[in-house]
């Protein structure tokens, strides 16, 4: 199933008046978040960074997670970690961390990112300052309001009676297929979307639209929202850039599937659904 934000998780923008004795911290040093040394994984619950010798470079509050106040902050591209302490990438923390921590990890990293690209207006070039009303960055020259960044994009997996259609991306792990996906363009809903990159990629029409779920994709700051649709019309026609493979595999025959995407992906999600509904039936 989708992940759910606990009824634990209360998001902010301004931190408790005065620091707490004892908070959660997501640290990045770039894209690597700080965690103790394997084999047991955890974060640092401090007072701040500089209790473990750390000095960041920004800090932003989170909220409240299970009653622990939450903060991200970032520190400069060669800081060293302190002792028991590793730099690690969210990607292979998957399944180490609790799902809930996971989750704030990649709001975390998406805003770390955001705030680090913002320092300055894009219109005139000022420094920008934070506001403390919402998630912003403002500009006191000319106003301009500069909000975290998000990319849509769309997911489709195509059912053909008993068969899927998966597709193979020159960026993908050796041997791996998945649902097609791209991002949503200006003016386009996210059916628009989808039928033009299924049309775009391999040739295919599509009917019957049904949406699945949607999951936030920190690499770098996507938003992915899945579908289910129908085969309408066409043959497969692979555009050779965006894929290179593109084939029907149908789910009776499982072992004749290719390897699927991590369990970590929407993707995976939407493939192992559909495998479990069409052979309910």
């Amino acid at each position: 199933m989708p992940f759910q934000w606990p009824a634990a998780y209360t998001p902010a923008v301004e931190p408790p008046p005065s620091p707490p004795e004892r908070a959660l911290w997501f640290v990045f040093r770039g894209v690597e978040l700080l965690v103790t040394a394997p084999p047991a994984v955890a974060l640092p619950h401090c007072v701040h960074p500089n209790s473990l010798g750390m000095m960041p470079q920004r800090t932003q509050y989170l909220g409240v997670l299970d009653e622990l106040h939450c903060y991200t902050a970032e520190l400069a591209a060669g800081a060293e970690a302190p002792q028991g302490w590793v730099w690690q990438g969210l990607r292979g923390l998957f399944g180490a961390l609790e799902e809930a921590q996971y989750a704030l990890a990649g709001r975390a990293l998406q805003l770390v990112d955001w705030d680090r690209t913002h320092q300055y207006c894009g219109a005139c070039g000022n420094e920008t300052r934070p506001r403390t009303t919402e998630r912003s960055r403002e500009c006191p020259a000319c106003g301009l309001v500069a909000y975290p960044r998000l990319a849509p994009a769309v997911m489709a997996l195509v059912r053909r009676g008993r068969e899927l259609l998966l597709a193979r991306s020159p960026r993908f792990a050796k041997g791996v297929y998945s649902a097609l996906a791209g991002f949503v363009e200006p003016g386009e809903t996210l059916e628009q979307c989808l039928e033009r990159e299924v049309h775009e990629e391999v040739g295919i029409r599509v009917r019957n639209v049904r949406y699945f779920a949607s999951q936030p994709w920190p690499f770098p700051h996507s938003l992915m929202i899945a579908f289910f649709a129908d085969y309408e019309s066409g043959e497969i026609r692979i555009d050779g850039a965006e894929i290179e493979d593109a084939r029907w595999f149908d789910v009776e025959n499982i072992e004749n599937l290719p390897r699927l995407p991590a369990r970590i992906s929407i993707a995976r999600r939407l493939i192992d659904a559909a495998i479990g509904e069409m052979r309910a039936v």
